[in-house]
């Protein structure tokens, strides 16, 4: 006689607590789980090192080179009404104004000198700002090539006027040439800084500057002192709310902990 035995069945938990993975390496974190390194944040949790903030986290950090440019807009403003302003009064076939012929040259040129003093500081501070090894070449870069530009400009107008043999072409020439010079160096630092504001006044003042050489005097001046110390003027309280803005931001940031809750 045989006899044959069963074995007990095996009990099944039905209710067991599942194991939550641990978040791999550069995968996207899991829920409740921490961010992954190199991953993006998850929704309430820490941002993660060059990834993005996730919503309810922590606000972004600054732009690399994001400077303050109030100084700067503010002389080259001064610059572009009283030079240009002066000349616009006092040129033309009935001038509104008798005032001596070097004092519209005298004016933008020491506002320029200033402008160009700042807008060096400026490219300086945002090497500063800078982490990244390319970003503070870049600011090097910048911050250089405001002296080569009107060095490279100064020497082109003395040089055309003296060939040309008429020395009033830079009474034309430098309202023009320090405009269009401008210009194109605030299009290329509002490109490295990513600086809209920036970039666009460079591109308004590298247009309206060479635009102004189809009309005579004085509506070549009245056109700078306008469309030039007018777009100065807009620049500097749009830049003024750009960083109240963005000072609000920074004053008030949520830490993860407080993403949570």
């Amino acid at each position: 006689m045989s006899i044959t035995t069963t074995a007990p069945p095996v009990a099944t938990v039905a209710s067991a607590a599942t194991v939550t993975p641990a978040a791999t390496v550069d995968g996207p974190a899991t829920a409740g789980g921490p961010a992954t390194a190199g991953g993006p944040a998850t929704a309430g949790g820490p941002a993660t090192a060059g990834g993005q903030v996730a919503a309810g986290g922590q606000v972004a950090a600054r732009l690399p080179g994001d400077v303050d440019n109030r100084a700067t807009y503010l002389s080259f403003g001064l610059a572009y009404l009283l030079g240009h302003g002066s000349a616009a009064v006092s040129k033309g076939d009935t001038p509104l104004l008798d005032l001596p012929g070097w004092l519209p040259m005298a004016l933008l040129g020491a506002g320029l000198a200033v402008g160009t003093v700042q807008a060096t500081a400026a490219a300086m501070r945002a090497q500063r700002a800078a982490t990244e090894p390319d970003d503070v070449l870049s600011g090097q870069l910048l911050g250089a090539a405001w002296i080569t530009a009107f060095v490279a400009l100064f020497l082109a107008i003395t040089g055309l006027a003296s060939a040309l043999d008429m020395p009033d072409v830079q009474t034309l020439l430098w309202p023009t040439g320090s405009g269009f010079v401008v210009g194109l160096l605030y299009i290329a630092e509002g490109a490295q800084r990513r600086n809209l504001l920036h970039y666009a006044l460079g591109t308004w003042l590298a247009l309206t500057s060479t635009a102004a050489l189809l009309l005579g005097a004085p509506g070549f001046y009245w056109v700078l002192t306008l469309a030039g110390g007018g777009a100065y003027a807009i620049a500097a309280v749009l830049e003024h709310r750009r960083l109240g803005s963005r000072a609000g931001q920074a004053r008030n940031p949520r830490t993860p902990e407080q993403g949570l809750r």
